[in-house]
């Protein structure tokens, strides 16, 4: 399985000057713990939550403040066509929790931590379905709604 199928898309990406608070306000309407400080159509950095609190309102600079201030230039990144073990091996040699998704250095999405563990979910299920049919002699479907 290739990153591509996994990934967040498409990644919310802000500009380097954008204020702090736009960064929150983004982060908070796409449900996301990080924005992509993206300029010219390059990469520059991330913004986490966790950069917002400590180097944002943790190191007194206010809502007013730019990303730039704030983001993370260090940024570990993956080919979104690369093999799904290859973010394996990245998340656990660089101890990140997201993987900007890049495809010809294009930023086309973001791998979380998040998104690795909904798909071992999505494959447990897959897994538990014909095995929770063989053992109960029931077949796989929405619980009934009427139980002795």
């Amino acid at each position: 399985m290739k990153v591509a199928e996994v990934m967040t898309t498409p990644p919310v990406c802000v500009a380097p000057d954008v204020s702090l608070a736009e960064v929150i306000r983004r982060m908070t309407e796409s449900a996301v713990g990080s924005v992509l400080v993206v300029e010219d159509g390059t990469l520059r950095g991330i913004v986490t939550d966790r950069d917002l609190a400590v180097r944002g309102m943790g190191g007194g600079l206010g809502v007013a403040a730019r990303a730039d201030a704030v983001m993370s230039t260090a940024v570990v990144t993956i080919e979104a066509g690369d093999d799904l073990q290859s973010a394996y091996r990245a998340f656990r040699r660089t101890g990140v929790r997201r993987l900007p998704a890049l495809d010809a250095g294009r930023v086309v999405g973001v791998l979380t931590i998040d998104d690795l563990f909904l798909d071992v979910f999505r494959r447990l299920a897959d897994l538990l379905g014909p095995v929770a049919w063989s053992v109960l002699r029931e077949p796989p479907g929405p619980p009934s709604e009427t139980r002795a």
